[in-house]
């Protein structure tokens, strides 16, 4: 009896030690990849801000040594345009407002871009004859600088919000329609044998498999109009001025004026938009594929 309880006790030691141990290395490990993520994010931070540190600098260059004080006008300082501009808030506060209002126009634009873009990509890769109709259109409005036809846009649906949403969805859809086709026509071919085999419907076909397996292509295409529309919606705003000023109206004004200091201040918020809007559209695919598709994964390196 002895004996056995002495088994039994050591028996229990060892599995102690055991948890304790696994236990150790995973916190270990867990506090090993806390600091290498941190210094990876880190190198990922570096070379965007050692860019626009060398950007600001050489701006700073040739404002104060390049230019004349009589040609300075031209591309004022940097400290100019924060104080004059950015900094204050009479200045700034028409520049929000007019960015909302782009905002709102490259939401509803986006959201008409998937839409027509995921539907006819959609269409394209059930039926070949679809693809043979829509697709060379596509590619022709593409190609097409969106600026020939702005005066036509106007001539057609006025110059209020219809003809800016209409700007945003012409430049956004195309990357939608290509990548859904393609991503959809990229489904490996056993698993549409593993579906003849269970005698799936054309129905069950496209959902269950083919958009699921294309849905990384898809948000690829989603990411690229998101940073597509926001260009859209300030060229709009350009030239489709009837109604609530956008950010591409005031552009407008600021360079008809001279108003260097307004005029890289509100180029400056547009760009820092839209950065913003292609980084969360990013981060959704990284969210919804990046656990179980390579393309969806995001590393530091």
């Amino acid at each position: 009896m002895t004996e056995v309880l002495a088994v039994q006790q050591g028996t229990t030691v060892r599995n102690t030690a055991v948890r304790t141990d696994s236990a150790t290395t995973a916190q270990a490990q867990a506090q090993s990849g806390r600091p290498s993520r941190m210094r990876a994010l880190g190198t990922f931070l570096l070379y965007p801000l050692l860019s626009l540190a060398g950007a600001v600098a050489a701006w700073s260059i040739v404002s104060y040594l390049v230019l004349s004080p009589e040609r300075r006008f031209l591309l004022p300082p940097p400290s100019q345009v924060l104080t004059k501009s950015l900094l204050d808030w009479k200045h700034l506060s028409p520049m929000l407002e007019a960015l909302a209002v782009t905002a709102q126009v490259a939401l509803v634009g986006f959201v008409v871009a998937v839409a027509v873009g995921v539907g006819t990509g959609v269409l394209m890769s059930q039926a070949k004859w679809i693809e043979r109709i829509v697709y060379p259109y596509a590619v022709v409005l593409q190609v097409i600088p969106i600026l020939a036809i702005v005066p036509l846009i106007g001539l057609w649906f006025g110059y209020g919000m219809t003809a800016r949403t209409l700007v945003c969805v012409l430049i956004a859809a195309f990357p939608i329609i290509t990548n859904t086709h393609f991503g959809l026509q990229s489904v490996d071919r056993g698993l549409h044998e593993l579906f003849t085999l269970g005698r799936a419907s054309r129905w069950d076909r496209l959902v269950k498999l083919e958009l699921r397996a294309a849905m990384p292509a898809i948000l690829t295409g989603i990411r690229t109009a998101s940073g597509l529309v926001v260009v859209g919606a300030i060229i709009g705003d350009m030239f489709f001025a009837k109604g609530q000023p956008g950010i591409g109206t005031l552009l407008d004004v600021y360079r008809s004026r001279l108003q260097s200091e307004d005029l890289i201040a509100a180029i400056v918020i547009a760009s820092v938009f839209g950065v913003l809007v292609f980084s969360a559209f990013g981060f959704l695919s990284r969210v919804l594929v990046g656990k179980w598709h390579t393309s969806g994964r995001k590393d530091f390196k």
